[in-house]
C-alpha cells in the first residue's frame, strides 16, 4: 500500500479534491463545527459562562478546519493508509500555529476559559506592591441633582440614580463604585479628579432628574476625570411611567458600556434589559424600602420591611422587592430582639419567591446566603454566595457578607481578599471597613484592625458597630479596659435599642471583675430583651459562675431553643452536665449540635467549632472513648494553630488562649498547660475567672502554684483597670487610637 492515491490522468483539481473526499470531509466538519457552537452558545446564555469560551471555541473549532482538509487528502481516497512524513510535518505546522494563535488570544484577554463565573480573590493587602490590580475600565455614578427642586422627589431622583448604578454594576467587564460610597460626595465641593482619585476611578457619570407631572427628564453626561472632557453625554424625555424608567436605565448603561468599550455576556444582556415592574408605585416604594435598609439600624429596618412589604402587595411579581424584604428580615437580627427561627423562615420564604421568579437575581442569591449564614448552615452560604458574586461581580454587598462567612470558618486570608474587593467596590463604606477590620484582627493584625474601625467612624460617626469593635479590640487583645469602655457605651448609646451593645458592655465589666455595673446593665436587657438568645446565654454564664445549675441551664436552654450551636450556651450546659456527673447526656447534646464531629476517628474541626470540639473530648474522655477524644484533640490543636492567641467574645474573632491551655491539660501536659496560660496572660488575656479559672478542662492543673499565681496576676491588674477607670472623668474624651 502506498502513501498516497494514484492520480488519475485527465482529472481535474475539483474531481480529484472530491475524490479524495476533501470536499466531502470539509462540509461535513463545517456543519459539525456549526451546530457544536450553537450548543455551547445557548449553554453560556443558559448558565452566564464567560464569554471567553464561545471565543476559544470558534477558535478551536477554525484551527481544526485545516487540519481536517489535510488528513482527507491523504486518507479520503483510500481509507487506512500509513501516516506519511509530509504530512505529519503539515499537521505538526498546523497545530502549532492553532495553538499558538490560542495562546496569543489568551494573553491579550487576561483569561482562560473557566466553566463557571469567576469570583475576584485577590490574596494580598490593599495598597500592598503584590495586591492584584483590577485593570477593568472604572466608574463612579454620583448622586443626580434633584432639579425639581422640591423635597418629595428626592427618593424619586435617588432611586432613578441607585437604578443606573445598579444596571451599570451587572455589567461584569466595569468596575462600578457602591452606591454608600459615592453617596458621601453629594453636594460635594470637590473637583471630578479629586473625587475620581479618592474613589478610585478613571470615569465619573453625573446626571440631573426633574419630575414634572407626568413627564421625566433625565440628563446624564460620562466625564474622563483624567482629562475632564465628556466622553458621552444623553437627555431623555419621557412619559413618567416605570417601563419608561426601565428603558431609560437600560440605554444608559448600554451606552456608557460602550463608551468604555466594555462588552457584555448574553447573561447580562438579558438581566440589563430586564423590566422589574410595571408599577411606578411599587418602584417607588422598593426605592424607600432600599434606602432605608442602607441605615442599618433598628428603627430603618423596621421602615424597610414596612416599604418592602408595600411593593409586593403593588406588585407581588417584583422580584427585587422580595429580596429586598428577606435582607431586611435577615439582617434585622444583628440589630433588633425579633425571633430569630421565624424571622429566618419569613426571609426564606421571600427569597424563595424572589429566585422562583428570577433564578438570575443577584441580589437574591446574596440574601439567600446571608439567610443560610444566620441559620448557621454555612455550606450551603458558601454556594449561594460564590453564585451571586459569579453572576455580578460587583455585587459589594455579596462580598461583604461572604468575606464574613469566610471569617466565621476561620479562612482568614480568603476572607480578607474578599472583602478588601468589597472595600474596593464600597470604599466609602463604614459597614464594610468595619468588616474588613474584623477579618485583619482575626489574622492578628491589630494595628491594621483598629486603623480600619476608625475609618468607618471617620466615614459615619453615627455608626455604632465601629465603636464597640474598636473597644473589643481594645479590650480584648491590648488589655486597655480604661480606653475601651467608653468606646462601648459610646456604641450603646448611638443603638439603645441593640442587645448585643449593651451585652457587651456588660461583658467588659464583668472581665474588670465590678459585678454592679454587670448586673445592672443584664437586668435592663433581661427586662428589655427577655427571649433574645445572646441575653440568655449571658444569664446562664452568669448562673454558671454563681453556681445556679439548674437556673444556669434553664437560660442556656432557652438560647438553644433560637442558637441550637450557640457555643457558649452548650458550654454551660456541658459544665452543668460534667458536675452532675451526666456524661451521656452532654455527650448527645453535642453530636446533635455538631454532627460534624461524630467520627471518632476523623471529625471535622473548623475554626466555628474547635471550642465545641474540645468540650466534647473532655466529655469522651470521661465516657472512656480516648480514641474519639484523641482525634478531637488532635484536630482542634491543628485548627488553634493558625490562630492568633488571643481571640473576642464568641467567634467574633477565634483565638487559641484559653483553648491551646485546656487541650494540653486534658492531654496531661501539664507543665505546656501551664505555659501557655502564662503566655496568655502576658499578653493580655483577662477572662472573668469563674468560667476559666474554674473550667473543668483544667481539674488537672488547678493546684498548681503557677496556676494560683497566673490567676492572681489577673485579678490584681482587673483591680487596677477598675480603679482607673472609676476616676476617669465622664467628659473625657474618647481614645480612638489606644494602641499608640
Amino acid at each position: 500500500m502506498t502513501d498516497t492515491p494514484t492520480e488519475r490522468e485527465g482529472e481535474g483539481a475539483w474531481a480529484r479534491l472530491r475524490r479524495r473526499k476533501v470536499v466531502q470531509w470539509g462540509l461535513g466538519y463545517a456543519a459539525g463545527a456549526w451546530a457544536l457552537l450553537q450548543v455551547v452558545g445557548f449553554a453560556a446564555d443558559t448558565f452566564d459562562w464567560p464569554r471567553q469560551i464561545q471565543q476559544f471555541a470558534s477558535i478551536g473549532l477554525a484551527v481544526g478546519l485545516p487540519v481536517v482538509l489535510v488528513v482527507a487528502w491523504f486518507h479520503g481516497d483510500r481509507g487506512q493508509q500509513r501516516v506519511s512524513g509530509a504530512e505529519l510535518a503539515i499537521l505538526s505546522v498546523l497545530l502549532a500555529l492553532g495553538g499558538g494563535a490560542l495562546w496569543l488570544y489568551g494573553q491579550r484577554n487576561g483569561q482562560v476559559p473557566a466553566v463557571s463565573a469567576p469570583v475576584s480573590t485577590p490574596t494580598a493587602v490593599q495598597g500592598s506592591p503584590a495586591a492584584s490590580a483590577d485593570e477593568r475600565p472604572s466608574i463612579a455614578v454620583l448622586p443626580f441633582e434633584n432639579r425639581s427642586r422640591l423635597d418629595d422627589d428626592v427618593f424619586f431622583v435617588d432611586g432613578i440614580h441607585d437604578d443606573i448604578l445598579t444596571q451599570l454594576s451587572k455589567v461584569g467587564a466595569i468596575k462600578v463604585i457602591s452606591r454608600t460610597s459615592v453617596e458621601k460626595f453629594r453636594e460635594t465641593d470637590l473637583s471630578t479628579k479629586q473625587i475620581a482619585e479618592q474613589l478610585g476611578v478613571k470615569s465619573i457619570l453625573e446626571g440631573g432628574v426633574q419630575r414634572a407631572g407626568d413627564r421625566v427628564r433625565i440628563n446624564v453626561q460620562l466625564i474622563d476625570a483624567g482629562t475632564d472632557a465628556h466622553l458621552w453625554a444623553e437627555s431623555y424625555d419621557r412619559e413618567l411611567t416605570a417601563a419608561n424608567i426601565f428603558a431609560i436605565q437600560t440605554e444608559v448603561a448600554a451606552a456608557i458600556a460602550g463608551a468604555l468599550k466594555a462588552t457584555l455576556t448574553a447573561g447580562e444582556k438579558a438581566r440589563v434589559n430586564a423590566v422589574p415592574t410595571q408599577n411606578l408605585e411599587a418602584w417607588e416604594s422598593f426605592q424607600l424600602g432600599r434606602q432605608r435598609l442602607a441605615k442599618r439600624t433598628s428603627v430603618a429596618l423596621m421602615d424597610a420591611e414596612r416599604y418592602f412589604r408595600k411593593a409586593i402587595e403593588l406588585d407581588p411579581k417584583f422580584a427585587l422587592a422580595y429580596s429586598g424584604l428577606a435582607d431586611s428580615l435577615a439582617v434585622s437580627l444583628d440589630y433588633t430582639d425579633a425571633p430569630r427561627a421565624d424571622t429566618l423562615e419569613r426571609a426564606q420564604s421571600a427569597v424563595d419567591v424572589a429566585l422562583k421568579l428570577d433564578p438570575g437575581l443577584a441580589d437574591a442569591w446574596a440574601s439567600a446566603g446571608l439567610i443560610e449564614v444566620q441559620g448557621d448552615h454555612r455550606d450551603r452560604a458558601e454556594e449561594m454566595f460564590r453564585r451571586a458574586i459569579g453572576l455580578n461581580p460587583n455585587h459589594a454587598m455579596a462580598r461583604k457578607w461572604y468575606g464574613g462567612l469566610l471569617l466565621d470558618l476561620a479562612r482568614f486570608e480568603e476572607s480578607v481578599a474578599q472583602l478588601e474587593s468589597a472595600a474596593k467596590l464600597d470604599p466609602l463604606s463604614a459597614n464594610v471597613q468595619q468588616s474588613l477590620g474584623l477579618a485583619l484582627e482575626a489574622q492578628g493584625r491589630y494595628r491594621d484592625a483598629a486603623s480600619r474601625y476608625r475609618k468607618a467612624i471617620e466615614i459615619d460617626p453615627a455608626m455604632p458597630g465601629p465603636y464597640l469593635y474598636l473597644a473589643m479590640l481594645t479590650a480584648d487583645k491590648m488589655n486597655q479596659y480604661v480606653a475601651a469602655v467608653p468606646l462601648a457605651e459610646k456604641a450603646v448609646a448611638l443603638d439603645p435599642d441593640s442587645p448585643v451593645d449593651t451585652l457587651m458592655v456588660a461583658w467588659l465589666y464583668w472581665n474588670l471583675r465590678d459585678d454592679e455595673a454587670r448586673d445592672r446593665l443584664l437586668r435592663h436587657a433581661e427586662e428589655r430583651w427577655p427571649e433574645n438568645p445572646y441575653v440568655q446565654t449571658s444569664l446562664a454564664l452568669r448562673e454558671l459562675c454563681a453556681l445556679n445549675l439548674d437556673a444556669a441551664a434553664r437560660h442556656a436552654n432557652g438560647a438553644l431553643v433560637a442558637s441550637p450551636r450557640d457555643p457558649w450556651a452548650l458550654l454551660v450546659l456541658g459544665a452543668v452536665d460534667l458536675q452532675q456527673g451526666r456524661y451521656a447526656a452532654a455527650a448527645k447534646r453535642y453530636l446533635t449540635a455538631y454532627p460534624e464531629l461524630a467520627s471518632p476517628s476523623d471529625p471535622r474541626v473548623n475554626g466555628s467549632n474547635y471550642v465545641a470540639a474540645l468540650q466534647l473530648a473532655q466529655v469522651q474522655q470521661r465516657l472512656g472513648e480516648k480514641d474519639h477524644a484523641e482525634a478531637l484533640l488532635a484536630a482542634s490543636e491543628r485548627v488553634m494553630a493558625k490562630l492568633p492567641l488571643l481571640g473576642g467574645i464568641g467567634n467574633r474573632s477565634p483565638g487559641r488562649a484559653p483553648w491551646d491551655a485546656q487541650a494540653l491539660a486534658l492531654r496531661g501536659r501539664k507543665l505546656e498547660a501551664l505555659a501557655a496560660l502564662r503566655a496568655a496572660e502576658r499578653a493580655g488575656w483577662r477572662p472573668p475567672a469563674c468560667f476559666s479559672r474554674d473550667a473543668p478542662s483544667f481539674d488537672s492543673i488547678r493546684d498548681e502554684p503557677e496556676f494560683k499565681a497566673i490567676f492572681a496576676d489577673i485579678e490584681s491588674d482587673m483591680a487596677r483597670q477598675r480603679a482607673e477607670l472609676a476616676r476617669r472623668p465622664k467628659d473625657a474624651p474618647l481614645d480612638l487610637d489606644p494602641l499608640d
